[in-house]
């Protein structure tokens, strides 16, 4: 058993401000800071923009399919519990490493920072499509505007920066999705019993994605450094309360804005297309001022989280350079220019990033399962097996979708994109949890 508790402890008090969002004096954050910074670091902009297209396509399904992620939160309060009180860890990467060896750890870091990477990716596209809708400016223009004025701020003080920001940014983002919901609700079109059956057709496939984010979440969570990291900076009683107070609040959150999506999918006499064309036809521009407003604050919130988490996870858990506060802004540098390419190759599907990024962390549903919660000893080779398995499942994914192959119909009969990443998502799971069965040291 390892602890490298007593390693971040000793940093000095700017390098613990930076990376461990701890106050100059050494204190840990408060309850309430952790609870909403998880709120507005998990109700991001590619969040919002998610559940209410979602809900645009498919009805109240496609918004419970999303909400479902944030079950995450529950997950993720006892996977981080299991770590640090049951292990004796202090990160996730010191148990894959002991558990797994090198390539556990390994493949666990490839995993998250490419997580990382999509993140900034993602919620910087959104703020570049949502600015370009209502403002009319150059979308590259907004794009390295957000992208720069984040980074600056994320760097002064790293970590401790994200947490005091996100409690103005949480309140900001609550403040408006409750009154986008009170206009919503008023409006003369609007009909409860309109909203519950909107997914009433039998051929709905937002049932099926309801079925592939519950999968996911259990091994969803512990390849999201943003939230994991926010779970090793309190006490047990802290930390445990501000995961279960984030999901109903988050979820609640996200529920509402993905009802945007379902009231102008039953609204939209003019047949468009994308979910923000119908809004604009049923509320006036003050309330889609509001709206765009939720989804720019959710975005700049997530960003400087994001930097935050890459900037630890090269720094102190991989330690591939000095853990020094110049070093980890150079790190915040190389994430955003990293998203800035991905940019540059011109994928728009929000979704696919959730998508991809969640099968491949399947591969960590078994270690869940079985090396955390039931602490079985298992040999090295089931991870890397678990491992392909779910890398080979999000790459078929994404080539499917990208019409680069046609794979999934001729052998499963699964036309829809969602009934093939079902299938491989439970193909997947599968294959890790036998895995790790058969690699069982006996006792």
């Amino acid at each position: 058993m390892t602890d490298s508790s007593s390693e971040t402890c000793e940093l000095a008090p700017d390098i613990a401000k930076f990376y461990q969002g701890k106050s100059l004096q050494g204190q840990p954050p408060s309850l309430w800071t952790l609870v909403l910074s998880q709120v507005t670091t998990w109700i991001f902009a590619r969040s919002l923009m998610n559940a209410a297209v979602l809900g645009f396509f498919y009805g109240i399904a496609g918004t419970l399919a999303y909400g479902m992620y944030y079950f995450s939160f529950i997950t993720g309060a006892h996977i981080v519990d299991s770590l640090r009180f049951k292990h004796g860890f202090n990160n996730i990467q010191t148990f894959m490493q002991v558990k797994f060896g090198a390539t556990g750890e390994h493949l666990y870091n490839a995993v998250i920072g490419f997580r990382l990477v999509s993140e900034v990716f993602s919620n910087l596209l959104v703020f570049g499509f949502i600015t370009t809708l209502f403002v009319g400016f150059n979308e590259n223009y907004l794009i390295l505007i957000i992208a720069v004025a984040t980074l600056i701020y994320s760097s002064i003080g790293g970590l401790h920066t994200a947490l005091k920001t996100d409690v103005a940014q949480a309140l900001l983002t609550i403040v408006a999705i409750a009154v986008l919901s009170v206009a919503m609700f008023a409006h003369p079109l609007f009909s409860f019993d309109d909203i519950i059956s909107s997914s009433n057709t039998a051929d709905n496939k937002g049932w099926i994605l309801l079925m592939v984010a519950f999968i996911q979440i259990w091994s969803y969570p512990a390849h999201d450094p943003v939230m994991t990291d926010r779970g090793f900076l309190a006490d047990r009683a802290t930390t445990k309360k501000s995961f279960y107070y984030a999901a109903p609040i988050s979820m609640a959150c996200i529920l509402l804005f993905g009802l945007l999506g379902v009231f102008a999918q039953l609204n939209n006499a003019g047949g468009a297309t994308e979910v923000t064309q119908t809004l604009n036809t049923l509320f006036s521009p003050a309330v889609m001022m509001l709206f765009s407003f939720a989804l720019i604050i959710s975005a700049i919130s997530t960003l400087d989280s994001t930097y935050a988490s890459a900037a630890k996870l090269i720094v102190i858990d991989m330690k591939l350079v000095k853990p020094t506060v110049r070093n980890g802004r150079l790190i915040m540098l190389g994430f955003l220019l990293a998203g800035l390419v991905f940019i540059a190759t011109g994928s728009k599907d929000l979704f696919d990033a959730v998508a991809i990024s969640g099968t491949v962390s399947l591969f960590l549903a078994p270690v869940v399962f079985f090396s955390i919660w039931s602490s079985w000893e298992v040999k090295p080779w089931a991870i890397i097996v678990s491992f392909v398995s779910a890398l080979m499942a999000g790459i078929v994914y994404m080539l499917e979708n990208g019409g680069y192959i046609t794979v999934m119909a001729p052998v499963f009969g699964a036309e829809h994109k969602y009934v093939q990443l079902l299938i491989l998502c439970v193909m997947a799971s599968m294959i890790g949890s036998i895995a790790f069965v058969l690699a069982r040291k006996r006792m």
